[in-house]
């Protein structure tokens, strides 16, 4: 149904007859900010009001600058290649803090698991979290249980928190970013969202495509020794991939961010499934790679340092900040043009992470 002002020229605008929560609140991308922006954040008081969206937060106590981050993962299917949902619980949550320039200290992990779910495959995910935990050398210390009815919970969802320490010298935020920053990313692309919609729809592509899950705050640690007041925003691109990550912090910044096609790394069987889904490589979430937005004295130093870790040694200077078109992300085409890079709109991917 439509709907137009009669006193004012242009295109009627949909009316909706009721507001519900859709797929799309939960990309990552426009619907979920407004999601927060007029729903959520409004009600949790001026403390929130005044908060630049992050993945985490800085509470001081006593002296030390704790962050800490909460997430909920309800990845369809629970397993694929590459992990399932208990190694990307850990990993995301690890990440979420580290993004914050602190080392994390421990984890906490909550399942909702339906009537029904199998208990091998409860044993299945909760040995994962456990390996992927003593991998990154976070412990779980605590967590719940709670079991639902047949058909409320669709099999398993799990949520974490993470508990860190700031590290020395780190101060990050997505306001942070400056005019002549450089813009750097740890890895490829694109990775863990073809993973999950290949498995998920039994796409069956010759070359097998693997998830980029991993834990980088091991990545992290060794920038901020390295060069830790250069740094000025650190983001991991899940859902809504690097396009939304990107104008989040040029939102954020209130600047604008230029980036060079030819420097987007994406693995070549993740651009040939792009292309026949007819995906922007851009939007698809990761898991395993993070964005920099760094001081351009150090960019070079910070770049070499990036690619002699394992997670950043396909490390690339994406682009830079700017001045100009403030909010917006500019890409420099491989034709020689310039295009708008949008944040995710909808939903790419249901169901991602």
């Amino acid at each position: 149904m439509t709907g137009a002002d009669p006193t004012r020229g242009g295109c009627p605008v949909p009316l909706a007859e009721t507001e519900k929560v859709l797929l799309g609140h939960g990309s990552g991308g426009q619907l979920s900010a407004e999601l927060l922006r007029d729903v959520v954040v409004p009600a949790l008081g001026a403390a929130a009001a005044e908060t630049v969206p992050e993945d985490a937060a800085v509470v001081a106590v006593d002296g030390l600058d704790l962050v800490i981050s909460t997430d909920a993962f309800v990845v369809s299917p629970l397993f694929f290649p590459g992990g399932d949902i208990g190694v990307l619980a850990v990993h995301g949550t690890v990440n979420d803090v580290a993004m914050m320039g602190a080392v994390p200290l421990a984890l906490t992990v909550a399942y909702v698991i339906e009537e029904g779910f199998p208990v091998a495959d409860l044993r299945r995910v909760t040995a994962s979290v456990g390996a992927a935990a003593a991998a990154a050398g976070v412990p779980v210390v605590t967590g719940d249980t709670k079991v639902v009815g047949r058909g409320a919970a669709d099999g398993l969802f799990v949520t974490t928190t993470g508990l860190g320490r700031r590290l020395p010298g780190a101060r990050v935020s997505a306001a942070f970013a400056r005019p002549g920053d450089v813009v750097l990313l740890s890895g490829p692309i694109g990775a863990h969202g073809t993973t999950i919609l290949s498995t998920r729809e039994a796409l069956g592509f010759e070359a097998e495509i693997v998830s980029d899950t991993r834990p980088l705050h091991r990545l992290v640690a060794t920038m901020v020794a390295g060069a830790g007041p250069a740094i000025h925003v650190m983001r991991d691109p899940t859902r809504g991939g690097v396009a939304s990550t990107l104008n989040e912090i040029a939102a954020a910044a209130r600047v604008g961010i230029e980036i060079d096609e030819a420097a987007v790394t994406v693995p070549a069987p993740v651009a040939a499934a792009c292309e026949l889904l007819g995906l922007d490589p851009l939007h698809v979430a990761n898991e395993g790679c993070l964005v920099a937005v760094v001081a351009p004295a150090a960019a070079d130093a910070l770049l070499a340092l990036m690619r002699s870790t394992p997670e950043g040694r396909w490390a690339a200077r994406l682009g830079s900040v700017v001045e100009e078109h403030p909010g917006r992300v500019v890409m420099h085409t491989l034709m020689g043009g310039r295009r708008v890079v949008d944040m995710l709109v909808g939903e790419q991917l249901p169901r991602i992470c």
